[in-house]
């Protein structure tokens, strides 16, 4: 799948807070903890855990034009352009001898640059083309489309208390407005075409425009549809799915062991914790019971066929990037 959901909620671990990290799509979820949630780990996420790497190559360059670094240090750091991969004490010992003067900020910006430009330049496992997801800043930057949740910015408007009875109106009355615009998009995703997806952003660019007397919900509007692209990518994929719901209730489920059994205290726990709700969540999505696929295992009968397999027969059948090359 050229697409994946994505989402992660907060572990402790022997005390310590962690991240576990959700990577999903209709035929399997993945669980991943890690120390923190930054943007290079879940691009280890995304890389299925194989060793970092990093490549200051022109792509890399052009990530931190977007960012506050210097022009002198970009300059700097386009003087070392490569397209050879370093690995992670290699890259961070040159980086200190190229720019040692650099703050942890700045710093963080260009590892990330250089590691989303290794993992696009690879060829031995598949690169995203897009995630679905909140607006969080650490999901950005390591696929060429972001489609965000329209449930989650939903949520935004919900964050709202007017005071004011004319102003509760004027924001149900933008609700109503909003989630009716949301079933459009939802009917466009079962029968596309490209007279539907033309009204659809047409009636998109109206309905953000929208200005009332209620200072705070028009501030909330406006940055929605500063979102324009990232909410609309379903016009162009409509195979996307329009919420994250997958992916938070597998952090749910996350959250639900956690209230009962606090967290793990070791490595192995960890990896069990990963392990066994990985395989509970995709078991449930093939429609395999978790409970015979356990049984099948442990006595060794193999009736159940791998579930790498299952999930790559159930992803042909769903065509799940359908509208991708």
């Amino acid at each position: 799948s050229p697409w994946q959901h994505v989402d992660d909620t907060q572990t402790r671990v022997d005390g310590k807070n962690q991240h576990c990290h959700i990577i999903c799509n209709p035929v399997y979820k993945a669980y991943h903890t890690y120390p923190t949630k930054e943007r290079v780990t879940v691009l280890d996420v995304l890389r299925n855990g194989r060793e970092r790497s990093f490549r200051l190559n022109q792509q890399a360059i052009d990530y931190l034009e977007t960012t506050q670094l210097s022009q002198a240090n970009r300059a700097i750091l386009q003087s070392q352009c490569s397209e050879q991969d370093q690995d992670e004490p290699t890259f961070l010992s040159r980086l200190d001898e190229w720019l040692p003067g650099l703050n942890t900020q700045h710093r963080k910006v260009i590892i990330d640059a250089a590691a989303i430009a290794a993992y696009h330049a690879q060829t031995s496992i598949p690169v995203l083309q897009a995630l679905v997801c909140d607006d969080a800043p650490q999901f950005k930057w390591l696929t060429e489309d972001l489609m965000l949740c329209w449930v989650h910015e939903g949520r935004l408007y919900k964050k709202l208390i007017p005071a004011v009875a004319f102003h509760r109106k004027l924001l149900n009355d933008f609700l109503r407005r909003f989630w009716r615009f949301y079933r459009r998009l939802l009917a466009y995703r079962r029968s596309p075409t490209p007279a539907k997806a033309q009204r659809l952003e047409t009636q998109f660019d109206a309905l953000f425009a929208t200005r009332t007397v209620y200072d705070a919900l028009d501030k909330r509007i406006s940055l929605t549809q500063a979102k324009k692209n990232n909410l609309l990518l379903v016009l162009k994929h409509p195979e996307l799915p329009l919420h994250n719901n997958p992916a938070e209730l597998g952090a749910r489920q996350r959250v639900r062991k956690r209230d009962v059994s606090f967290g793990p205290r070791t490595s192995d726990g960890v990896r069990a914790w990963d392990t066994f709700m990985t395989l509970a969540a995709t078991t449930k999505k093939l429609d395999v019971s978790f409970y015979h696929y356990i049984d099948d295992r442990i006595r060794q009968k193999y009736h159940i066929p791998p579930l790498h397999d299952l999930v790559t027969q159930a992803a042909q059948d769903l065509h799940l990037g359908c509208s991708w090359p």
